[in-house]
């Protein structure tokens, strides 16, 4: 089964200071840290794991800057075969839309049996790019996958619904699937897994090498423009109950009700 895994370079924000940028349209990243985006980590590593499983190859794909090769290596020394970084200068500000029509001039020329992408990116969390590059690609897909099943011209797969339910579907290969947190234990890169990785060669295209145009990518080709990007202000009114235990209670019960809460 050869597979393609769609990775995003993102910076980690869970703990970090965050201040927008001169813009107001976007974050300050110079002081970030970046990394393989969480969701992706998973979409790579069960690729692998079908791969050693059922035989195949596995081929990672960003668009991104020359500081992704970071996560690129990262993916090759965890058992993906190749890499390809999409990069250009005309590429900066795309939205989940042009993001998407490159990595389509780039995947539609490749053997692939089944596409995996995270569910989100951690920094935008738009869910989209992987839809709408199975919609390009005109290949069936299905999101919030937590349990993949390959089986002889399809794959089964539990996705994940609101209520905690879930549904069991089948879906004709080729197929885009996008995973969700949880569907695996993503596994530490071995020392062997990153000298292998050294050795590895990137492949690159830009602009040029995908048939593309200026006019086609970049906030000329997105369809969602950002107006403002601004940190929410912090309420910081509290308020201290005091008395026994089932005052208390009451009280916290009249405030929620108060406040439509309950």
């Amino acid at each position: 089964m050869d597979i393609i895994v769609c990775v995003k370079h993102v910076p980690e924000t869970a703990e970090a200071e965050i201040a927008i940028d001169s813009s107001g349209k976007g974050v300050k990243t110079e002081d970030l840290v970046f990394d393989i985006n969480e969701w992706d980590d998973y979409a790579i590593e069960e690729a692998v794991l079908m791969k050693e499983k059922h035989g195949g190859s596995v081929t990672v794909v960003t668009v991104g800057p020359e500081e992704a090769d970071r996560t690129l290596r990262k993916c090759l020394a965890k058992g993906a075969d190749r890499a390809i970084r999409l990069t250009d200068k005309a590429f900066e500000g795309s939205d989940a839309y042009a993001t998407a029509k490159i990595l389509h001039k780039t995947i539609k020329d490749l053997p692939f049996d089944l596409i995996l992408t995270g569910t989100q990116a951690g920094d935008d969390g738009y869910a989209q790019v992987g839809v709408i590059l199975a919609e390009l690609l005109g290949v069936p897909h299905a999101t919030m996958v937590k349990k993949i099943e390959p089986k002889e011209g399809f794959v089964r797969v539990n996705r994940e619904l609101e209520g905690g339910l879930e549904q069991v579907m089948e879906v004709k290969l080729p197929a885009m699937l996008a995973v969700q947190t949880g569907i695996n234990e993503p596994r530490y890169v071995s020392i062997m897994g990153i000298r292998k990785a050294r050795t590895k060669e990137l492949k690159v295209l830009g602009l040029g090498d995908l048939g593309l145009k200026e006019e086609e990518v970049g906030e000329s080709g997105s369809w969602i423009a950002v107006e403002e990007m601004f940190i929410p202000p912090v309420e910081k009114e509290a308020e201290i109950l005091t008395g026994g235990l089932d005052e208390i209670a009451t009280k916290i019960v009249e405030t929620l009700r108060a406040r439509g809460l309950i």
